[in-house]
């Protein structure tokens, strides 16, 4: 039976790379699976979905929500920037460290985006990588400062071993980010320079010329539609027909739809040309534009804007959009949506009363959903948050607890409502972490992780305990540049259990090395939400991760692989 569930583990994998179907489903699918083959019992399998660590991942998610509405991180993140770049990179890695240390690293990076956009000193593009880095490092210092931790821990109960603490962490998480700081400064010069001007390049713009408009019969260049400032009319679409390069004397006819790129602040000067309306937009512009990128848990991914039936979903148009720096053609709804793409949306009314927004998608600017608290709310907020950590850390009051106690309170006082914690809920990350320790547990039952144990001590026990510690930190942070991080901590979990007890060795060492090197992803932007997240709004290709998560990468691993058996002896 465990070639059979290595086969399945192979073909998940598969599955995981191609990105066609949901990790949620796959991994459910899977535990599904070997539930109905009696490889899990059904008690052993719903007991997964209330672990501990679960629990309280989904408690602090949820606290967060709160958190993100206090003004504190933004009056503090506005301090971050001076006219030297390498101290700017340095406040800002050391406060996204902090920031991320306790807090969701993805909602920390969100918040900190538009503070970065808007700097006065240096480029978002030397900026935006960095953060994203920097909160992954942070993420690392404590057991709540990313889900990969926590994960890790809910395999540690799962076999009936003691709770990692809070701050096991920060021996290796500390100097990791401290380390990991003065490199970013280093990897500044990999990174492209984009002024704020630039980031918008992009931007695909639609605009018909109407029944009657002045410029009809006219040449482009009569129309002055050829030496615009900002934006640059780059192809003609007449009558499903594609005209493209658009040459200065080519006639304009009505119907004709022109295709703009540049600038998406500076759309209103289409606005002076008669007869030349906005596509997609029912109201006059003004303060109803917002800006999103689609997330990777988007449903929308693989459609067409025409497809999803865009404006019905959300109320919204798409009047905009931008995929790093790929030249986009045609109707805008018709291109086909991908993860990362950055929209400029015109909303409805109704835009902020609906229930999918978050799942589809990560704002860059203040929306209504994103409300602040008040002052003294912030403050009562930030005293209870860090209260319910410090009565865990000195053992008076669990986690747990704590956090349910908060959330309550954050309830009963309005700070956060029902409808917010539906549209928040992580349904996808239940599924996949309860699912993943059902996955993990079969993995040890079967035998198969004790098989794939006794391979790598057979391979890299010639060098000793500590190549095979080496060996397992490598193997779960190269699973985690092509699959998720926390679905690469399920998968290197077992293996590093079942390697450590075929040692017969202490299993701390290597549940750290699977627990940093399952955060260990700089190398693609698709690894990681957080870099997901800057890829488009920074500029950044693929090369440019290569490049300077390559330098990141090395530095994370000699400072784990040197300080993990210091701290953890084996």
């Amino acid at each position: 039976m465990k070639y059979f569930v290595a086969c399945s583990i192979i073909i998940l994998l598969g599955l995981l790379i191609k990105n066609k179907l949901r990790p949620a489903l796959l991994f459910f699918g899977l535990i599904l699976g070997y539930y109905f083959l009696d490889l899990i019992s059904i008690d052993a399998l719903l007991k997964n979905f209330v672990n501990q660590s679960l629990v309280t991942l989904v408690l602090l998610l949820m606290v967060s929500i709160v958190i993100e509405k206090t003004l504190f991180v933004s009056m503090l993140s506005e301090k971050l920037f001076e006219k030297s770049l390498s101290k700017s990179v340095l406040k800002m890695s050391f406060f996204t460290s902090l920031l991320s240390a306790f807090l969701n690293n993805t909602a920390v990076v969100a918040s900190l985006m538009s503070i970065v956009k808007q700097n006065k000193h240096h480029a978002p593009s030397k900026l935006l990588l960095p953060l994203s880095y920097a909160a992954i490092f942070g993420g690392t210092i404590t057991l709540v400062g990313t889900s990969t931790n926590l994960i890790v821990n809910g395999f540690v109960i799962e076999r009936g071993l003691p709770s990692l603490e809070m701050f096991d962490f920060i021996y290796v998480g500390v100097p990791l980010a401290l380390i990991g700081s003065f490199v970013l400064v280093f990897i500044t010069r990999f990174l492209p320079e984009q002024k704020n001007e630039t980031t918008f390049e992009s931007y695909f713009i639609e605009a018909k010329l109407i029944k009657g408009s002045p410029l009809i019969g006219r040449s482009i260049k009569a129309n002055g539609l050829r030496n615009l400032e900002y934006l640059f009319l780059s192809e003609i679409l007449r009558q499903e027909h594609i005209i493209s390069p658009v040459h200065p004397d080519e006639i304009l006819q009505e119907e004709d739809i022109l295709i703009f790129s540049g600038d998406i602040k500076e759309i209103s000067l289409l606005e002076k040309f008669k007869g030349l309306e906005l596509l997609h937009v029912k109201h006059e512009l003004a303060s109803n534009l917002v800006e999103a990128i689609i997330s990777h848990e988007s449903t929308l991914v693989g459609k067409s804007i025409k497809d999803v039936n865009f404006r019905t979903k959300f109320d919204a148009s798409v009047i905009a959009i931008k995929r790093g720096e790929e030249k986009l053609s045609g109707k805008i709804a018709e291109a086909t949506l991908c993860t990362g793409d950055s929209l400029v949306l015109a909303v409805g009314n109704d835009f902020y009363q609906r229930d999918n927004l978050k799942k589809n998608f990560y704002f860059l600017n203040n929306l209504k959903v994103n409300e602040k608290l008040s002052k003294i709310q912030s403050i009562l907020v930030l005293i209870g948050f860090v209260g319910v950590i410090l009565l865990s850390v000195f053992k008076i009051f669990s986690l747990l607890k704590g956090l349910f106690i908060l959330l309550v309170g954050f309830v009963v006082y309005k700070m956060l409502s029902f409808d917010e914690i539906k549209r928040r809920f992580p349904y996808d990350l239940v599924l996949i972490i309860g699912s993943a320790l059902g996955i993990s547990g079969v993995i040890i039952d079967t035998g198969l992780a004790q098989l794939i144990a006794n391979f790598l001590v057979q391979i890299f026990g010639g060098f000793g305990v500590y190549g095979t510690f080496f060996a397992i930190y490598i193997f779960t942070a190269l699973l985690t540049e092509i699959i998720t991080n926390n679905a690469a901590a399920a998968l290197a979990f077992p293996i590093a259990y079942s390697t450590a007890l075929s040692l017969d060795v202490s299993y701390l060492p290597f549940v750290m090395a699977v627990a940093y090197g399952a955060s260990a992803s700089f190398l693609t932007p698709y690894g990681y939400q957080t870099n997901l997240m800057v890829a488009s709004v920074g500029g950044y290709n693929f090369k440019t991760f290569l490049k300077s998560g390559a330098v990141i990468s090395i530095v994370h691993g000699l400072v784990v692989i040197l300080l993990i058996p210091i701290f953890f002896k084996f």
